[in-house]
This record gives C-alpha cells, structure tokens and sequence, in this order.
C-alpha cells in the first residue's frame, strides 16, 4: 500500500514528538478541546469517527467524558499513531486507530453517526480538502453530522499577523483557504448542507473556527 505524502503535525516529522507541548504552549488548550467535545456530543449508540487523531488528546478527553461512546480514529502518519497508542494505553482507554493511504477511508458507506477533525485540513491541498470531505460525506449515515476545528477566517488583524507562524510552518499552500475563511467552501461543495461556522477562539498564533454540517 503506497500511502500518499502528507504534511506531519508541526510541518516536520522530526517536531512530531513536540506536537503536544507546542499546542499548549500556543492554544488555550482546555477550552478549545472541550468545546469541540461539547459539540460533537455523544449520544447513545452512535459510531464516531475522529478524522485525523493526531496523538489522541480528543479521543482521551471524548472517552474520560462519555466513557461508553464508540470512538474510533483514522489518520495517515504511522509516527503520530504510534505516539497515540502509547498515550491511550497510558491512559487506560480502548479505542480502535486506524491508518490509511491518503486515498479512499478504509469503511463502508452510511458506517458513522458523527465525524469530527481537529487540525487537520489545514495541512490539505485544495484537492485533498475536497476529496477527504467527500470521502466523509460518503461514510457518514444519512444526516450523519461532521464537526471540523481548524483554522478559520482571522477575527482581527492581529490574529492574521500571528497565523504567519502556522504558514511557516504547515505552508501557505493548504492554510492560505483556511485564514480566508473558504472551508464552508469545500464542505458545500462536497455536499453538505446546513453548513455553518458557529464558534470561534482566538488562540496567541491565530483563529481556531468550529464548522458544523450535515450529510444530504
């Protein structure tokens, strides 16, 4: 399996380790994983899915809060998963990870109630944006929901000066969509509807956005 290349967490494989103390060092990192637990929401028996785990920080903060939820997470750096299944271990939660090649979600249509990503597609190109959501889109149950946290439309000047340090790190590339504020864009364009941003925090390098929409 040829595994498609991809921008690591932090820009560089060898800052990967660094990932989780960057994040508190650079974002109100309580506030911002909380609210985007508080959206996603768990209820009952829903299947969810975290796009892009990253070193598992939601996934331990979603299962400490609803420990009954069934959670899994996909992502497509075999380093950063590694880094997760040590974390999750030490924290005494089960969830199943899973990697993938940068092409199709390895699941079958219609398997999730909800997904949510955190971070992730502003590491994207503008194909790669669209062709993940489009991939949710086809994993997700009808009226399934997906919950994005990422980089959004910066709120004041400042918060554009202070983003510059994102873009030197991830790229102006695949982040330039996100500080102009384009990632309803792409979900509408991959078929969502209701698709809105409902939240944001300004964070010491940028605005971190919260975008809700549904599956057709």
């Amino acid at each position: 399996m040829t595994t498609k290349k991809f921008i690591p967490a932090l820009g560089y494989d060898f800052l990967s380790d660094y990932y989780d103390l960057a994040i508190k060092l650079t974002m109100p990192e309580k506030k911002f994983r909380n609210k985007l637990i508080d959206i996603v929401n768990p209820i009952g028996n829903e299947k969810i899915l975290e796009f892009g785990f990253g070193t598992a920080q939601n996934i331990i903060l979603l299962k400490q809060r609803f420990p009954n939820t069934n959670v899994q997470g996909l992502d497509i750096d075999p380093k950063i998963k590694s880094i997760a299944e040590y974390k999750l271990s030490k924290a005494s939660i089960y969830a199943e990870l899973f990697l993938y090649d940068g092409e199709r979600l390895p699941f079958e249509d219609n398997s999730f109630d909800k997904v949510y990503s955190s971070l992730v597609f502003h590491q994207l190109d503008k194909v790669t944006k669209l062709k993940c959501l489009l991939e949710i889109n086809r994993i997700l149950k009808p009226n399934g929901l997906l919950i994005i946290g990422d980089w959004g439309k910066a709120k004041t000047k400042w918060m554009r000066v202070t983003f510059y340090l994102v873009q030197l790190l991830d790229g102006f590339k695949t982040t330039s969509d996100n500080v102009n504020g384009f990632m309803p864009n792409y979900l509408t364009d991959a078929g969502f509807s209701e698709v809105k941003e409902i939240d944001f925090i300004n964070t010491s390098i940028g605005t971190y956005s919260y975008y809700k929409a549904y599956k057709n």
